[in-house]
């Protein structure tokens, strides 16, 4: 089973892309972060029309999550526990009964948290204190778990470019970084980090100053799975070329392949 992550940046912008990479890729489970788009106006007949089922938790505008799959899921939930008046669309769920296996999915659309001295950083940090107690409920379940999206957060210097650059921003501060540890260190696994520790593996290009002709990234882009997850982890994969496709996200598609 191949299961993937991909802050799309538009999902209007970047249809085309989208469904050439979904033809190339051919993910059993797509997460799609920042589509930008009301439920009602997202473009699903293009992607349906390659065999996915849709499902989506949109905003007019910005933010946006989904989930693109071959089987359609049994539940999803749309919106992140814990606080009824927060309207913005970034969590959504969804769960699949595989080969006699519970397989939970999350599309997840962090906060980004800039700038740092405005309500924005501490909104941030609050989320994630959610999505903290949120997964501890699910990992109770002991079901097969994977927390996949754009986590807005830089884990190590490792995943920088340049980690100088970002020492003012709130995806490198300390409360960030030691929230994402948190989450983590409840039982999850950074998959990408648990097959490799190559150096210059970056999800993120910004569009300027050359970053992507510079390959000055950085890794926020993250799949987190569950004990019964890496144990049947096979692979990682960073889709890197997409970022230089026409009119291209500035994220690229991180992907896992699940053995049966």
């Amino acid at each position: 089973m191949l299961i993937a992550t991909w802050n799309i940046n538009g999902v209007k912008a970047r249809l085309d892309a989208l469904t050439a990479w979904l033809e190339a890729a051919s993910p059993d489970i797509a997460c799609l972060q920042e589509i930008k788009s009301q439920d009602e106006t997202f473009p699903r007949a293009a992607i349906e029309a390659l065999g996915y089922h849709v499902e989506t938790h949109g905003q007019k505008g910005f933010n946006g999550v989904a989930l693109l799959s071959k089987e359609k899921p049994a539940s999803v939930m749309r919106g992140l526990p814990g606080n009824d008046t927060d309207e913005h669309a970034r969590y959504i769920e969804g769960v699949w009964e595989v080969g006699g296996r519970r397989l939970r999915v999350a599309s997840i659309y962090l906060p980004n948290g800039n700038p740092l001295g405005t309500e924005k950083f501490p909104y941030k940090l609050a989320w994630m204190e959610r999505l903290i107690a949120h997964a501890a409920t699910l990992l109770e379940a002991e079901d097969d778990l994977v927390l996949a999206g754009d986590y807005n957060v830089i884990p190590m210097p490792v995943d920088a470019a340049n980690p100088e650059a970002w020492l003012g921003d709130a995806l490198f501060q300390p409360e960030s970084r030691g929230a994402l540890r948190r989450l983590v260190n409840l039982g999850l696994t950074d998959a990408l980090r648990a097959t490799t520790d190559q150096p210059k593996t970056y999800t993120f290009w910004d569009y300027q100053a050359g970053a992507w002709q510079k390959n000055a990234g950085i890794r926020i882009d993250h799949l987190l799975v569950s004990p019964e997850v890496q144990d049947r982890l096979v692979s990682v994969g960073i889709d890197k070329h997409v970022r230089g496709w026409e009119k291209p996200s500035d994220h690229v598609p991180v992907l896992i392949q699940l053995a049966a």
